[in-house]
């Protein structure tokens, strides 16, 4: 059961294996204190036999059908946006933004731009923080 999503995710996390918890690069695994530990083997291969062996070679793999990966990044920044997660109504918004944000080469303003202009974003309901329990309120109101 878990080899299904392991084979997914895996080559993605482990040809970002050079980086450490804070993004600084390391080639050795453990105490990188002393040049000690193992050496980082960052290969691996995509669901679609894509071999990856790295930063650069994942970051070709993904951009061989970009809006893939602009999507489903537009669909996380969405979510994260909005406090809720996405539904079958949401996504017409989204694949505009992603249409809409290709004209300008897939740049992360552009995504975040589309998504503020965007009618779910715009429309979507707020909680009051009021000890009295007040009604909910539009973004807008």
């Amino acid at each position: 059961m878990c080899a299904n999503c392991h084979k997914l995710m895996d080559p993605i996390g482990l040809s970002l294996e050079n980086f450490d918890a804070v993004g600084a690069w390391r080639d050795r695994d453990g105490d990188t204190v002393r040049a000690m530990g193992n050496p980082i083997d960052a290969s691996g291969q995509l669901l679609d036999g894509t071999k990856v062996d790295g930063v650069v070679t994942l970051r070709k793999a993904l951009m061989r059908q970009p809006e893939l990966f602009v999507g489903t990044l537009t669909e996380k920044l969405m979510i994260f946006a909005l406090g809720r997660g996405l539904a079958y109504y949401d996504m017409p918004a989204v694949r505009a933004i992603v249409r809409d944000s290709a004209s300008q080469n897939y740049r992360f303003s552009s995504l975040i731009l589309g998504i503020v202009k965007s009618t779910p974003f715009q429309k979507r309901i707020v909680a009051v923080d009021d000890a009295r329990s007040a009604p909910l309120k539009t973004a807008a109101q």
